[in-house]
């Protein structure tokens, strides 16, 4: 698949927004190699998110261990393999300064995505959050390279306390605020999982707002409820595919036994139905 013209990129930014729709969240699923983008693209999902920390483990790294040159390239893969719109995932912007941020941000649509996300979690454990106002112009330098040029991406803020022991809603929310006045055109609080605490984050902020899939969290039709409008599942999917793997090699290992054959063959079924002959 060539690299897109600037009309055909911002069509495709332009096209990922519409899709965000409170009330109708997208279902943002986040596939961390090509078969899982493909396969996921024959399950009819509408568009894409790549995973930090999915894409770290193919390479045996943990999260936070891939480089920019790194997770762009991998991110531009994904968005060559297949027409729907690919969001990436590019953590804190792999940088500081707000100057570095905005260069991320460029790389991410010269590598033909939809849109990107930044967050405020600095990846030092001593001081894990960016001081407010820092963060809110790493955001706003951020807008500006998504929202400046001919092609157009469609940028996530994402505030992270409650990823690193921070559980301050007011803190969030004023944070969220601030990235939305900074121009952000989607906002991310994961980690969240009541509720009550979700709506005030959608009445609050004004803009469409993602929610994380997670253990607790409530469902898809809750969330809509609440006024949601997209849900994505961060690196839950590839892992899972690991715990699969680690049920099926534990299962030949200690029973001698071949049960997980039934698994494969679902996703046996799977490629074969998403990859290109």
């Amino acid at each position: 698949m060539t690299q897109q013209s600037g009309a055909q990129g911002a069509d495709l930014a332009a096209r990922f927004l519409a899709l965000h729709r409170p009330g109708e969240p997208l279902l943002l699923p986040n596939p961390w190699d090509l078969g899982s983008t493909r396969v996921l693209e024959s399950l009819g999902f509408a568009a894409l998110a790549t995973t930090s920390s999915g894409f770290a483990a193919t390479l045996g790294l943990p999260d936070g261990a891939v480089t920019r040159d790194q997770a762009i390239a991998h991110a531009g893969l994904i968005a060559r393999a297949t027409p729907l719109p690919v969001s990436a995932d590019l953590e804190n912007g792999y940088a500081d300064a707000p100057e570095g941020v905005a260069e991320t941000v460029r790389l991410a649509i010269g590598a033909g995505l939809a849109g990107c996300s930044i967050e405020d979690f600095t990846g030092r454990a001593g001081d894990p959050i960016y001081e407010v106002s820092l963060a809110a112009e790493r955001v706003a330098m951020a807008v500006e390279a998504a929202h400046g040029g001919p092609r157009r991406l469609v940028l996530t803020a994402r505030a992270e306390n409650h990823l690193h022991g921070r559980d301050d809603l007011s803190d969030t929310i004023a944070r969220l605020q601030r990235y939305a006045e900074a121009g952000a055109d989607v906002l991310y609080a994961p980690g969240l999982t009541r509720a009550d605490e979700i709506r005030a984050v959608v009445d609050a902020v004004g803009r469409p707002v993602n929610v994380l899939a997670m253990p607790g969290a409530p469902s898809v039709g809750e969330l809509a409820g609440l006024g949601v409008a997209r849900i994505s599942v961060g690196g839950s999917f590839a892992f899972a595919a690991l715990g699969a793997l680690v049920d099926a090699a534990t299962e030949l290992k200690t029973a001698g036994t071949y049960g997980y054959g039934l698994l494969a063959a679902t996703g046996r079924q799977a490629a074969r139905a998403a990859f290109p002959a």
